[in-house]
């Protein structure tokens, strides 16, 4: 009996080695460069602003300017707060409850519509989303004039309220949640929490409102640092000089003949400490709500 040869099929062409995403995406010196030259003209200005600060009166008319940081900031900030026309605590207090306020009010009520727009069905919905689409088109500006003849026919002039009530939503938090929801919050989930026995509020506060936190955080953000940076309003809105925000009580101190800017300077470093602090608690929500759906995609 013959022994029956069996043909082997030709073994498949190695592979060739695949490059590694270090070797690929390898940075050039000159990215490097660039980089550099960007974080360096981006924070001079600030490293800038703490010099002048921390220094006497005079500091920025000297020849050189100087580079490194003093130590009168101190008596800076001392001659800042006895400041009367300024009033700049005064101001930050306000700016404070001004902004959190808002931020607060923005963000439930854009989630809160958010939702509705996105996933409820009633009568009525597109065109009402259209109407707010189109005050996000109409200029603020325009709206000045009216605005402040009901904020004095309501004696609110002068007062927080002024600055408070007519911010507490506005059309780019609903439009932004509107998508997210509708993107990020499947109707399979909304169905199975009804199933579940949930009534409307109790989805969006359960279901849609932890889906939502990067959002929320971009959105909080936004809002913070705008009412905190705000001056056109506020300064029509909160003429009187004993009750500004921040922002007018810098005003005030940057208005005259002479200008002291090493206490300007210490009430810019001030605040922005607020600006900073916002920036470190939504940032790292922020960053972790991408990496979330990074590895969930």
């Amino acid at each position: 009996m013959t022994a029956v040869s069996v043909q082997r099929p030709p073994a498949p062409p190695a592979a060739k080695p695949r490059r590694r995403s270090r070797d690929v995406f390898q940075a050039t010196p000159l990215t490097f460069v660039m980089l550099l030259a960007t974080v360096v003209l981006s924070i001079f200005p600030l490293y800038y602003m703490i010099v002048v600060a921390t220094r006497e009166q005079g500091a920025t008319s000297s020849v050189p300017p100087p580079l490194i940081p003093g130590s009168s900031l101190g008596d800076n900030i001392g001659r800042l707060l006895s400041n009367e026309n300024a009033a700049f605590m005064t101001g930050m207090v306000n700016s404070a409850i001004i902004s959190l306020t808002l931020t607060v009010s923005v963000v439930f009520l854009s989630t809160l519509a958010g939702f509705a727009f996105a996933k409820l069905r009633f009568r009525g919905r597109n065109a009402l989303m259209l109407s707010i689409l189109v005050t996000m088109m109409v200029p603020a500006q325009l709206g000045v004039v009216p605005l402040y003849m009901m904020m004095a026919k309501l004696q609110w002039a002068n007062h927080l309220p002024s600055v408070i009530v007519p911010f507490l939503v506005n059309g780019f938090g609903v439009f932004m949640m509107r998508q997210y929801v509708s993107q990020s919050v499947p109707d399979e989930l909304i169905e199975a929490a009804r199933v579940d026995g949930c009534n409307t509020f109790r989805i969006y506060w359960s279901v849609v409102l932890p889906a939502l936190r990067p959002a929320i955080a971009v959105l909080a953000l936004f809002t913070f640092m705008a009412q905190w940076n705000e001056f056109f309003w506020a300064s029509l809105a909160m003429g009187d000089p004993s009750n500004p925000t921040v922002q007018i009580s810098l005003q005030h101190l940057s208005t005259g003949y002479y200008n002291d800017y090493a206490q300007v300077f210490a009430g810019t470093l001030l605040s922005i400490l607020p600006l900073l602090a916002a920036f470190i608690l939504f940032g790292r929500q922020i960053i972790g709500g991408i990496m979330e759906g990074a590895l969930k995609a």
